[in-house]
């Protein structure tokens, strides 16, 4: 076997098909929870590099070699919103808080409300002083997560606020690749010969989009495409704090309307700004992908089972779950280190969406 272990190696050892590994590892479609933790546990035995840094360990325990709480045992979570099951952080969670079992740490949640927010409130649930460390989901209102800092905890940003233009967060961040899989994209459809490319996401919502964005832009760039802002749909309805999908939609179908020519293909933020995208271009007489070529982000359930199924990029959430871990607890037994910002793999999947 060579130096680089692939799917169809573990597939090999375990006399399995290799889309039954692959589902396994990167969490999509159904298996069962034993066969699922039996292929996890031979592809970290093997080294699969998803969890090259990882130890081999007994199916059901801990697999990272961290020390042992020493007083304070508490992780507290931090969010704004509760997290669905179609949202990727949902297995990104289970994991971490599985390995924190395992180390002997317990997790805590903790739902900020925006009035707390707005007022820099912490939630009267919250102890600091029980409290060893801080994850953040999805925390993007930036005066907040600088109050959260300076408490002093250990404290890690599962996405952020942009922060390209202010002081950066005393705190780790830990992210998905929001730039790769993009530019493969805007690659590949320029070589089948669309030209006419757009953007649809509120780009300074948060870190991620504001990364894909500048993927965007950058891939467009670097293939030599014309990239004119009207292409570039990135705000929302103006006056409401947090616009329902019905005011995301209006907003759309304004921008739409606004275009001298529609583009051909459409990159959204996100596969819920897509799925938006998509009702708004049927209400409007355009056909997906006859008419438009749409590519959403997060390869979130929903993307599978909408018609036409969407090309997305898909999150490997149970790593984010890994490296969520491992920044924490480096962090809490060496408050010194650097700070320190650490992207995890995606993959680009086409679907029908593009014509695939």
């Amino acid at each position: 076997m060579g130096t680089r272990v692939t799917i169809q190696d573990i597939a090999d050892e375990l006399g399995i098909s290799r889309n039954t590994v692959s589902k396994a590892i990167n969490n999509t479609g159904i298996l069962a929870d034993a066969t699922r933790d039996k292929v996890l546990k031979k592809a970290m035995e093997m080294g699969y590099k998803q969890f090259s840094y990882v130890t081999a360990a007994n199916a059901g325990s801990s697999v990272l070699s961290i020390p042992s709480p020493k007083g304070n045992n508490e992780i507290a979570l931090f969010l704004t919103n509760f997290v669905g099951g179609n949202h990727f952080a949902t297995v990104m969670l289970d994991k971490f808080q599985k390995e924190l079992g395992g180390l002997g740490y317990t997790l805590t949640m903790h739902r900020v409300l925006a009035e707390e927010q707005d007022n820099l409130k912490l939630p009267a649930s919250f102890s600091p002083e029980r409290t060893a460390g801080i994850i953040c989901i999805e925390m993007f209102h930036y005066e907040y997560d600088k109050m959260l800092c300076a408490l002093g905890l250990p404290t890690l940003f599962v996405d952020a606020p942009v922060t390209c233009t202010k002081e950066p967060l005393e705190a780790d961040i830990l992210c998905m690749d929001n730039q790769t899989g993009i530019c493969q994209f805007v690659e590949e459809i320029a070589r089948r010969g669309k030209t006419h490319i757009g953007f649809v996401g509120e780009y300074m919502h948060c870190q991620s989009f504001f990364e894909r964005y500048m993927a965007y832009r950058n891939a467009m760039y670097m293939t030599n495409l014309p990239c004119p802002d009207e292409y570039c749909i990135i705000k929302n309805k103006e006056g409401i704090r947090n616009p329902a999908s019905e005011d995301y939609q209006e907003y759309l179908t304004e921008s739409f309307k606004k275009l001298s020519r529609m583009p051909e293909v459409l990159i959204c933020a996100n596969d819920f700004v897509a799925l938006d995208v998509l009702q708004v271009l049927k209400k409007s007489g355009y056909t997906v992908p006859d008419d438009v070529w749409l590519c959403g982000f997060d390869d979130s359930p929903e993307s599978k089972i909408v018609t036409p199924p969407l090309t997305s990029i898909h999150i490997h959430s149970q790593i984010m779950g890994f490296s969520a871990v491992n920044l924490l607890m480096s962090r809490i037994n060496e408050p010194s280190l650097n700070y320190r910002t650490m992207h995890t793999e995606t993959d680009l999947i086409y679907r029908e969406s593009t014509g695939d």
